[in-house]
């Protein structure tokens, strides 16, 4: 039998999602960007992506139940970092790998600045995208890591300040049929293995061993909600009635999921 090609981004929030996964016969774990990703699922290249919640909006897909990359209060990993007060920025740097927290900035900076921002796409190191602008938006790893002198907004802290909802940056998601409950089954038991498993994680992670252990562990257990429940739901349908108030994406899509019981 084929394995069940699912794409997934290479940062330490994921980890716990595939944990169980590794060495499974009956998938392929294929590595990407969450920007690329979301291209090669849009293009027919994996089956299954842990796709930013934005992309959801354009294309006919269906989400695993239960599972998601998300957060109630700060994250920690998505951040606009700044050295000129915030009332001053005029130029943001973007690090376009993921299309949720751009369109996220971009709905909640209208509320904060007093002037639309110019926005350049510029890859990480942080320091070099705020070389050459006034603000920079940093995601994944390199935002958790970041240890350099500047100001921080976290995205999901002013999310939640803002709507009083979760967030949910990405989720499973895939075409119509793509999975069965089987294997919705196999991916719900994968994250339940990785959430016992998150000391190993942690402390294991991208080779930094035990340097960062307790930063890693503290993130994952205290900063990301890995549950797509009723109010991340809510979170989710909040996001995208703003997002095409903004003309982010075309409409507010159904939120619907794979069978699974």
């Amino acid at each position: 039998m084929k394995a069940l090609r699912l794409g997934v981004v290479p940062y330490l929030n994921v980890s716990p999602i595939i944990h169980g996964l590794i060495g499974d016969p009956r998938f392929e774990i294929v590595p990407e960007l969450p920007s690329t990703l979301s291209d090669r699922l849009h293009a027919g290249e994996v089956d299954l992506g842990m796709i930013p919640s934005i992309e959801y909006a354009r294309g006919d897909y269906r989400i695993v139940p239960g599972i998601a990359i998300g957060s109630r209060g700060p994250v920690g990993s998505v951040c606009l970092f700044n050295r000129a007060p915030l009332d001053q920025v005029r130029r943001v740097a973007l690090d376009a790998s993921s299309r949720t927290s751009v369109a996220l900035l971009r709905i909640l900076l209208g509320g904060l600045l007093k002037s639309e921002p110019e926005y350049v796409t510029l890859p990480p190191p942080i320091e070099s995208m705020l070389g050459a602008a006034d603000a920079a938006l940093a995601i994944g790893d390199p935002a958790l890591y970041f240890r350099g002198e500047a100001q921080k907004v976290d995205l999901g802290e002013l999310w939640q300040e803002t709507t009083g909802l979760p967030f949910v940056f990405a989720f499973w998601a895939g075409r119509p049929g793509a999975v069965g409950r089987m294997e919705v089954a196999a991916l719900q038991a994968s994250l339940v293995e990785g959430l016992r498993s998150i000391p190993a994680i942690a402390s294991s992670y991208n080779g930094h061993g035990r340097a960062r252990a307790a930063e890693n562990e503290e993130y994952l257990r205290s900063r990301i909600v890995f549950e797509l429940g009723e109010s991340q739901v809510r979170g989710l349908h909040e996001f995208y009635r703003r997002a095409e108030a903004a003309r982010l994406i075309p409409a507010v899509p159904e939120i619907t999921f794979y069978e699974h019981r």
